[in-house]
């Protein structure tokens, strides 16, 4: 097995949104805002290689929306989905899974493309299986009124009228052992439901895919939760569940929206869970 970061851009956030209750005064030491109090964010995504299987988590944003759209974002930098693959050797066509934590348009939108003539939308991963289940894909295509802005139509319908959409089988918990892509699945419920945490065990380590479950190191006091989360209380609890086991089992976490570190590990101290480490991914997995 082989795992490679994959960079597919940058944006910004609004750095409230992005900390809840926590006051600018705190969050801004880790995440400084700019004048118009946007955070930097990062959009990167893992690519595992696996024997026949190349399975891609998450795809970024995409490059299908309209100007306007992308505008209340602030998208920059150079980097795309397309010449990160490129960077080790790979091209979208080569993606046997791609595997959805959940299904907003920051960690969907790239799954879609405007098709040649752009009169339709189609798969940008012509010969992959991509992977939800089945209660995050009901609460995804009924979106809540909170949600909704989140859950575009466009990035999710034509993954099912493709026919490549599947489902990873959930159970009565919280931890899948053993899942359909080989991987172990954590799944959330905070910040929306059934939100897929994929935990790999690569070089005799447990490399955690954060997701939102951790957007960055900023995030990982216990009472640092996005604004964005539909249940704070119990992303709180997941997140002090998770974060104790991190500790304990000296888990190397994958941060995709982190802008400038890529992985992190965190210890225990007197003030709870905080962070041990920021680690650059190529140095640790060689």
């Amino acid at each position: 097995m082989k795992i490679y970061p994959i960079e597919t851009g940058n944006f910004k956030l609004d750095g409230g949104a992005m900390f809840g209750v926590v006051p600018k005064s705190l969050w801004q030491r880790t995440n400084p805002a700019d004048a118009n109090n946007m955070i930097s964010m990062g959009m990167r995504t893992m690519l595992i290689e696996d024997g026949n299987r190349l399975i891609l988590i998450d795809t970024g944003i995409g490059n299908k929306q309209s100007d306007k759209f992308f505008g209340y974002f602030h998208l920059y930098g150079d980097f795309s989905l397309d010449t990160s693959l490129a960077k080790h050797g790979f091209h979208r066509d080569d993606i046997t899974d791609v595997f959805l934590t959940h299904l907003h348009f920051d960690h969907c939108g790239g799954s879609i493309q405007w098709n040649n003539n752009r009169t339709a939308y189609e798969p940008a991963f012509k010969n992959a299986k991509f992977w939800s289940n089945a209660d995050h894909w009901k609460w995804a295509t009924e979106p809540n009124p909170r949600e909704k802005a989140s859950f575009l139509s466009e990035n999710i319908n034509p993954i099912e009228s493709s026919g490549q959409l599947n489902f990873i089988q959930l159970n009565n918990t919280d931890y899948i052992k053993g899942s359909e892509l080989g991987f172990d699945i954590f799944v959330a419920d905070g910040h929306t439901e059934k939100q897929m945490i994929p935990h790999i065990k690569y070089q005799g380590k447990t490399l955690v895919f954060m997701a939102d479950l951790l957007p960055t190191v900023g995030h990982i006091p216990l009472p640092y939760i996005m604004g964005y989360d539909t249940r704070p209380l119990i992303t709180m609890a997941e997140k002090e569940k998770f974060m104790k086991k991190a500790a304990t089992e000296n888990y190397y976490l994958f941060l995709e929206h982190d802008v400038s570190h890529e992985l992190c590990t965190v210890k225990r101290t007197d003030k709870g869970i905080r962070l041990d480490k920021t680690l650059i991914f190529g140095e640790v997995f060689k």
